[in-house]
């Protein structure tokens, strides 16, 4: 008896195969390891067939879970396609078209797409998330936002439909007045290694416990884009930020690049995305919003 299936479980089902694990299951869909192991033994309850040997230390596909792994990805692309076929049927303007935002992308650039989507959808109310790392894909998650504009964490989910509309340009830099900021050439790894780095951390749980850039033995972890600034600033530390946001102080002069040896170009390009769920598709509004980002990054 196979009519009890549901949604759900596939996903957590392919979930669980992509990931490799239950637990790493769980820690992409919000939910606890035991809450999937209940889930995929309910499925296998209602196929008849069990999908996972669980006998090893992560379990491994059997023959039958091997054989269903792809008609359960048809399965659900066909329900995603249906779905955003009848949002994109329905063409409504959205009522409130809400946004997570990294902190990353530039302000200038924000402010100017929101007042052309004003100027165009003038009956739809905005609302505006600020986040980082694998915070926007969070509030995708929990459906407080349609829309994530979204470059700091490297991967992008694979619930989730991305458009690269640009990049934004980083630099090492630290305090002119910090032991690194007075060296001449190329900085060695293991000096870089014995000073403070400052890294903005994940408020979400999508990237536990790992970490991306981490150089130094010694890291400091901060909320936002702004506390990072005001601690390289304050000689408190190296990192690297959006050129954008220093300019004007390395023009003064008062924080300088830190050129690395052999390790990573002192500059180099944090490629953004708009994402939206697979399957939920932006309203005339949304699209319109991402239609305009990908042409003003092409005006540069």
């Amino acid at each position: 008896m196979i009519d009890g299936i549901s949604l759900d479980q596939l996903r957590t089902f392919l979930a669980a195969v992509d990931e490799g694990s239950f637990s790493a299951a769980g820690r992409r869909l919000q939910r606890a390891q035991s809450v999937v192991s209940q889930t995929l033994a309910n499925l296998e309850g209602r196929l008849g067939v069990v999908l996972f040997d669980r006998g090893a230390r992560l379990p491994v596909l059997t023959v039958e879970g091997r054989a269903l792994v792809e008609m359960a990805r048809a399965v659900l692309g066909t329900v995603d396609g249906f779905q955003a076929r009848a949002v994109e049927l329905a063409g409504g303007f959205e009522p409130e078209l809400a946004i997570a935002v990294d902190q990353f992308f530039p302000r200038d650039q924000l402010t100017d797409a929101l007042a052309a989507l004003h100027a165009t959808f003038p009956e739809t109310t905005l609302r505006i998330y600020s986040e980082a790392m694998g915070g926007p894909f969070q509030y995708l998650f929990d459906d407080r936002c349609s829309l994530a504009i979204t470059g700091s964490l490297p991967t992008v989910p694979p619930e989730f439909s991305h458009e690269r509309f640009g990049g934004v340009e980083m630099i090492f830099v630290v305090s002119s007045r910090h032991p690194l900021g007075t060296m001449k050439g190329p900085v060695p790894e293991a000096e870089l290694r014995k000073h403070v780095q400052i890294v903005v951390s994940d408020r979400s749980k999508i990237t536990e416990g790992r970490d991306f850039g981490v150089i130094a033995a010694h890291v400091w972890k901060v909320s936002d884009l702004e506390i990072k600034i005001a601690c390289v600033r304050a000689g408190l530390g190296w990192g690297a930020v959006p050129l954008a946001m220093v300019q004007a102080e390395l023009a003064a002069g008062t924080i300088v690049p830190v050129e690395m040896d052999g390790i990573t170009p002192t500059r180099g390009t944090m490629p953004m995305y708009v994402v939206h769920r697979i399957g939920s598709p932006p309203g005339r509004a949304g699209r319109w919003l991402i239609e305009y980002l990908k042409n003003a990054n092409g005006r540069r």
